[in-house]
């Protein structure tokens, strides 16, 4: 019996297989042909993973507090927290289609309430920066 390919950190982006994908999404000339491979080879639940993360993305860009983005996109916190984490260290994904910089939370003049949430984002992001 074969073994199931294990992508890892270090060396998905030279996985045959993660190659092909990506060859393949290229292929797509426009958003109907993309839509048909990507339910292909997608569950309507992972699409709609995709597609939440992606606006989780947005709202975060421009500079809703965690909090918010959830509440709004309805994502779990835990979601919200892992996009913001691949906004600042991932691969550049996110930041290039949104065209947004690291340090994506623009933090001006809060308001008290906001004070302590953005408090709370702080040594969150601290903490997944250790990591």
């Amino acid at each position: 019996m074969p073994t199931r390919k294990r992508f890892t950190e270090d060396s998905y982006r030279k996985e045959p297989w993660f190659r092909s994908l990506c060859q393949a999404m290229l292929s797509c000339k426009n958003e109907q042909e993309m839509g048909d491979f990507l339910r292909d080879v997608g569950t309507l639940s992972e699409l709609q993973a995709w597609g939440e993360r992606l606006e989780v993305a947005r709202q975060l860009s421009k500079g809703l507090s965690y909090r918010e983005v959830a509440r709004i996109t309805g994502a779990s916190t835990t979601t919200v927290t892992r996009v913001a984490k691949f906004i600042e260290n991932g691969p550049g994904g996110y930041r290039k289609i949104l065209h947004v910089n690291r340090h994506h939370r623009m933090v001006s003049a809060p308001a008290n309430a906001e004070k302590h949430e953005l408090k709370a984002q702080s040594v969150l992001q601290k903490y997944l920066e250790k990591k």
